[in-house]
This record gives structure tokens, C-alpha cells and sequence, in this order.
């Protein structure tokens, strides 16, 4: 029934404003309003378990960054039954981010095109939220994406005080240095900035008292050397892992009037682009980085794509906005059926199955 009344919610926002909508979306879970797996907790089985690295997860199917920016619906979210939730980006001070229009909406090719610029309402504010939910209770793991202010004239020290301040509040944490809509940001990728970075933000991380695991989100558009370099600094600094992938700057083989919009592009088009790179950094790191795959994925197949090619989770965003959360707790069912009928014991037996 919920699924149901789900669907009709999702026709009436498709009506509004992309940005209007997804804030109404946001309102509706806070209050309750959201779809509702059994008991309000992740969907699981004895094959939907998985380990992340140290987290254990209940099923491999979590809600990306970028949903819920400000951690305002946390509980709403994660009653659905995805098995984690990360939110943000969240940045030292609040910022408004790019003027409106940003978000874009390109139903001919099932994609989204936005250029938010980080916007939210800082880490003081969501470090009162996230103090707030864990002392309600919270079913599954949250982690933290985190970002550095527009106006910043030193990045890599944002990500720093990011972790001393929110990194005893969150579950695990993810240096996003891949977002396309902040002017330079992805020039920390390159190998001396990213090297200077990760040492500053281990660092930082080894000054708390339960440092929680650190993985590190990058682009789909890295050439092979860059991703040569992403690779080896994510195995120097004895990261938990690495998010592939963020979203892209390519526009090729859109068919929507919005393909020009600036930004960067999430959805369908970028499930093949992001499944290539997560397997790239699969074979390069030999497994001994936990990853998550994320980028297109909207159905059950798209998920199981991702875990054998190397994925030990995988993420959502762009999906919910055309079939509602509900499709996270349908995709962790979906896969343990995929499972079952391929013999796999459990969703680690499956991941990187089609790796060589």
C-alpha cells in the first residue's frame, strides 16, 4: 500500500520543479510519511549481509550523498530499509551554493543534471542533527560526505577540520574531492594535492578516539594515469576504500532538451562510464580496498553488475527521483534472488565474480 501511495506522490512532484520537489520529498520523510520496510529497519537475509570494510551492513544497498544534504531525514530514510545512508556534502560554513535553476531533470534518458555547488547548512548544524539521531536510535549506519567551502583558501584543511569536528558522529566518512560544481575541487585529485590531502586527513583521523573508516569518492572522467595515482594513494594512506564514482561531465548520447545544461550528469547514461572505473580500481587495488559502486544503478541487475565487478555496496540517487525509495529495499530483494539462483552463499562470494 505504501509503495502504492509512493507512486502517486511521485506523479504529483514530477509536476513541480525538480528542486521543489525533492525538498517536498525531503519534508514528507521527515515527518513519516515515506515508504516502510518491515520494522522500519534495513532489508536483510543470510545472503544480503556484507561487510564494508569494519561496517556491517545488512544489505549492501545504501541512499548516496546528495539525497539528504543536511541530514534532515535521516530516520525517514533509513525506515525504507536501504542498509546505509550517507549524507551531505557538508562544508565548515554554510553556503548557499549556485544560483536556481540547478537541478535538472532529463526524462528521455533517465538522468539528472545538477549543479548544486554544495550547498548546506555547514557542520555545526549537522552536527546537532546527527547528536540528535543516534541518541533516538538509528537502524543502520550513516556516514558523512564531506566537502570544502567555495571560498576556502585552504582545502585540504576543510576536509581536516571536517573529521576533527564530525568524525565521532558518523559511521564512516568520504572525502569528496569529484564534484564538478566547485570551481577547482577536482584538481585535488591530481597526485602531489591528493597525496598532501589524504596525509592531512589521516592525520586528522588518527587524532580521534574511534577514528571511523575513511573512503575516498572520485570522478568517472580519470584518465588511466589518474587513476593509477588515485589507486596508490588510497592503498599509501591505508584508506578504508574508494567510492566510484561521482558524477560526470560527459554528455554523450543524451537525447533530452536539458543535455546542455552545465553540471554534472547522474542516472542511466553513467551506469556503464562508472561501472568501467569502478572495475579499473578493482583490478588495481587487488581487492584490498572495500568499494562501492555507484552511478545508474536502478534496478537489481544494475546492483549485482556492480558487486561483480568489484563492489562490495553500491549507492542510489538519481533512480529515486523516477521510482521512489521504495526501490532501495526492492533492489536488496531483487539481489538475493540474483544470488540464489546463482548459487552465491552471500553477496561477498558474489563481488568481483567477473573480475579476471
Amino acid at each position: 500500500m505504501r509503495r502504492r501511495l509512493e507512486r502517486l506522490g511521485l506523479a504529483a512532484l514530477k509536476r513541480l520543479e525538480p528542486e521543489r520537489a525533492h525538498g517536498l520529498a525531503l519534508a514528507a520523510l521527515r515527518h513519516g510519511l515515506g515508504p516502510r520496510a518491515p520494522g522500519g529497519r534495513p532489508v536483510t537475509s543470510p545472503r544480503l549481509g556484507i561487510r564494508l570494510g569494519p561496517l556491517a551492513l545488512a544489505n549492501p544497498v545504501g541512499i548516496a550523498a546528495g539525497f539528504d544534504k543536511n541530514g534532515e531525514a535521516m530516520a525517514g530514510i533509513l525506515a525504507a530499509g536501504p542498509g546505509f545512508l550517507e549524507v551531505g556534502a557538508v562544508t565548515p560554513l554554510p553556503q548557499p551554493g549556485n544560483p536556481r535553476p540547478r537541478l535538472f531533470r532529463l526524462v528521455e534518458d533517465g538522468a539528472a543534471i545538477n549543479r548544486f555547488g554544495f550547498n548546506n547548512d555547514g557542520m555545526e548544524a549537522l552536527a546537532t542533527r546527527l547528536t540528535d539521531a543516534r541518541a533516538a536510535g538509528l537502524p543502520a549506519p550513516i556516514g558523512l560526505n564531506l566537502g570544502a567551502n567555495k571560498t576556502s583558501e585552504d582545502r585540504a584543511g576543510d576536509y581536516e577540520l571536517l573529521i576533527r569536528r564530525l568524525g565521532g558522529l558518523a559511521d564512516f566518512l568520504t572525502v569528496n574531492i569529484s564534484s564538478p560544481n566547485t570551481e577547482r575541487l577536482r584538481d585535488l585529485q591530481g597526485p602531489a594535492a591528493l597525496d598532501a590531502l589524504l596525509a592531512r586527513a589521516t592525520a586528522a583521523l588518527a587524532g580521534l578516539d574511534a577514528p571511523p573508516p575513511l573512503f575516498l569518492k572520485i570522478a568517472p572522467d580519470l584518465d588511466e594515469p589518474a587513476l593509477d595515482a588515485v589507486a596508490d594513494a588510497a592503498l599509501r594512506h591505508r584508506l578504508a576504500g574508494i567510492i566510484a564514482t561521482n558524477t560526470t561531465l560527459s554528455r554523450d548520447g543524451l537525447h533530452s532538451a536539458h543535455a546542455v545544461e552545465t553540471g554534472g550528469l547522474s542516472g542511466r547514461p553513467l551506469l556503464t562510464p562508472s561501472t568501467a572505473v569502478l572495475r579499473a580500481v578493482a583490478i588495481r587495488t587487488k581487492s584490498a580496498l572495500a568499494l562501492v559502486g555507484v552511478g545508474g544503478v536502478a534496478s537489481a541487475e544494475d546492483a549485482y553488475a556492480k558487486i561483480r565487478n568489484g563492489a562490495s555496496a553500491v549507492q542510489l540517487y538519481t533512480a529515486l527521483a523516477y521510482q521512489g525509495l521504495g526501490l532501495a529495499a526492492e533492489i536488496a530483494e531483487g539481489l538475493d534472488r540474483l544470488l540464489t539462483r546463482d548459487g552465491f552463499a552471500s553477496v561477498a562470494d558474489a563481488v568481483g565474480a567477473d573480475l579476471p
